[in-house]
């Protein structure tokens, strides 16, 4: 019985032996190539987005921009290694160096207290045109930054506390000139709120950035100048109020104009 399983097995081998001799060899198997990018995509590539910057309907309406003197320095500073962002930051240096001669001329007196004022006048000047330029240089000169809109914003805020702070000071008043600050963020605020809810930015007065720094000078200047009636402190003073009038004004109009928004929206 063994021998007869002995002779099966042997003759099955053999048959195997045989078949495998007559095939040919297998090819390796090859994994099939992945197509490629080039080959998948259509032969006309979609053109890419140009970049055309910051949109221009987010900029405050400032008709300085189109002076002769706003576009030389634009230009020249495009030209230069000078930033944007190094622009907005210098804004605050004159801010804070408004702050200084206005809390200065709030301990002197006479000539010296009329020179100090003119300088705060010089340094709100200063900062405006600060604001000016930074946003020309960006858009017009084609330095705009991923960056950009941090600095756009946030030197303005920090430029108006120190203005205003430093206005309260030398009118007596800090807490006057504090508020008048609180209310100016609130401004920027409500402007921004409105632009995030997809809405066009609202640069609404009576009492915008421009309208109050505006005030501001006239006030510094006139408590300079013209205290003859009345002291330097008490000229401030008035112009703070002044300020701060227009700023709840401004704060109700924009609120209004931005629940109308939402509401059509």
């Amino acid at each position: 019985m063994s021998d007869d399983l002995r002779d099966i097995f042997t003759k099955l081998e053999a048959a195997e032996a045989e078949a495998r001799a007559r095939l040919p060899d297998d090819p390796p198997l090859r994994a099939a190539p992945r197509p490629t990018r080039a080959a998948t995509a259509p032969q006309e590539a979609e053109p890419a987005m140009e970049d055309d910057g910051p949109d221009p309907a987010n900029r405050r309406p400032i008709s300085a921009r189109n002076s002769r003197f706003a576009r030389s320095a634009a230009s020249r500073l495009a030209e230069s290694d000078i930033t944007p962002n190094q622009i907005s930051q210098a804004s605050i240096g004159f801010a804070a160096l408004g702050l200084l001669v206005f809390w200065g001329a709030s301990a002197t007196i006479g000539v010296l207290q009329s020179m100090l004022l003119v300088v705060a006048a010089a340094a709100i000047q200063a900062r405006l045109i600060c604001n000016l330029l930074d946003g020309m240089v960006a858009v017009e000169g084609g330095k705009s930054s991923d960056t950009g809109p941090f600095w756009n914003e946030a030197p303005d805020r920090i430029a108006d506390i120190l203005l205003l702070w430093g206005a309260g000071l030398a009118a007596g008043h800090p807490a006057l000139g504090l508020g008048a600050a609180a209310l100016a963020v609130g401004t920027a605020y409500l402007r921004e709120l409105g632009r995030a809810e997809g809405l066009a930015p609202d640069f609404s007065g009576p009492m915008a950035k421009p309208h109050r720094m505006a005030a501001l000078t006239i006030g510094a200047l006139a408590a300079a100048l013209l205290p003859v009636t009345m002291t330097a402190a008490a000229i401030l003073n008035l112009t703070l109020w002044v300020i701060v009038i227009g700023l709840v004004a401004t704060i109700a109009r924009r609120t209004w104009r931005l629940l109308a928004g939402l509401q059509a929206g």
